[in-house]
């Protein structure tokens, strides 16, 4: 999304510059779609998109040299020096190290953060333990290494974003930024769309995510397994490691259609083909683009009621919501939908309209309005 609204500011007669981690294959300085783009290659024992592939006895030392790194704290400054930007707003920090923040504060510029997970406060980013659960009680290791990060960077933002209110509220409730502003700025949607007329012969169920425990599709396929009807179809798109697990649980029944993972035009046409999505999370999601992608072809959301989710479905409007792992509830909301499809018309024109409080120049305006209020 990040290169989207960086090429929307272009579009709109503004100066943007992007840095970003570097690729063998890709120049060190270019300029595409009116975005001037530097890419620099943080010194460390291995890239980033590594990661998940290197030895578990190599991560502690990634992380190490990842929480302040000189070699990204003197790249970035030079690259600052030279550009002074008018205000720097800074995403993802992994693989930059927290010295980005303290690069951009040795040249007093106005500083914007977003945050997009919760790196600052576990190491994880998701707050989720080994077993999958969330973690309410974190380890020594964790509790030093989230300790260094809150010294590391607390209050050098000056304003600092998130796409949900409920991340805001996490970050200060762990005792970060109780100084600083926060603004809750949705992510953006290019609706170019128009609303979607669904066909309800066969009431289509979508779920399109990770297929890992955080996410919940094992609650859904075990709710859907409960519902007699034949009518219905529960489309899974999506790759990860409970995929055999979850082709076990749904027990040979072919309403359930496993179709990998889609992207571009596949995967918009099963957005316009379904009647509702479910969001089944049972970690604290901050605020899915699916739900954005899904109000977009007009489909309602069936969400659990945690994290941002709740900021995004509004109950009986645009979708509904469920405590998050009670299958029983799901299972209800489900059959009350199939046993009253003539409700789906309203919560469809609903999503679409929901839709369009997420356009791209909406969000652009919104954040040029914080950008000339920090100027």
């Amino acid at each position: 999304m990040v290169e989207k609204v960086a090429e929307a500011l272009a579009k709109r007669d503004n100066e943007v510059i992007v840095i970003t981690t570097y690729y063998n294959e890709e120049k060190f300085v270019e300029t595409k779609n009116g975005v001037k783009i530097y890419r620099i290659d943080p010194l460390n024992v291995y890239k980033m998109y590594e990661h998940q592939s290197k030895p578990f006895f190599m991560k502690p030392l990634w992380h190490s040299i990842d929480l302040w790194n000189p070699h990204v704290y003197i790249k970035l400054k030079s690259i600052l020096k030279k550009e002074m930007p008018d205000v720097v707003h800074i995403h993802n920090f992994k693989g930059f190290s927290l010295s980005a923040f303290d690069s951009v504060k040795s040249l007093n510029l106005p500083l914007i953060f977003t945050a997009h997970d919760y790196s600052l406060i576990c190491m994880r980013a998701n707050l989720m333990n080994s077993s999958g659960d969330i973690c309410d009680d974190s380890s020594i290791l964790c509790e030093q290494y989230n300790n260094i990060q809150r010294y590391l960077i607390d209050n050098k933002p000056d304003i600092i974003i998130a796409p949900s209110k409920f991340v805001i509220d996490k970050l200060k409730s762990n005792g970060l930024f109780k100084k600083v502003k926060g603004v809750v700025l949705p992510n953006a949607i290019e609706s170019n769309h128009v609303k979607v007329n669904k066909n309800y012969d066969t009431l289509d169920f979508l779920y399109v995510g990770a297929l890992e425990k955080h996410k919940g599709p094992e609650i859904l396929i075990k709710a859907f397994n409960r519902i007699k009807e034949n009518n219905i179809k529960l489309h899974i798109v999506g790759k990860g490691s409970e995929f055999l697990k979850l082709q076990e649980i749904a027990l040979d029944n072919n309403r359930i259609i496993f179709h990998g993972f889609l992207r571009g035009k596949d995967l918009e046409e099963l957005y316009k083909r379904a009647n509702v999505l479910v969001i089944p999370s049972i970690w604290y999601d901050n605020s899915p683009m699916v739900i954005y992608e899904s109000f977009m072809n007009s489909t309602p959301v069936i969400g659990s009621e945690i994290g941002g989710i709740p900021e995004l479905v509004k109950k009986e409007y645009n979708g509904f919501l469920f405590k998050p792992g009670d299958i029983d509830e799901l299972k209800a909301i489900m059959e009350n939908i199939i046993n009253e499809p003539n409700m789906l018309k309203n919560l469809e024109n609903n999503a679409y309209l929901s839709s369009q409080n997420f356009d791209m120049d909406k969000h652009v305006y919104n954040l040029e309005k914080i950008y000339r209020e920090l100027i």
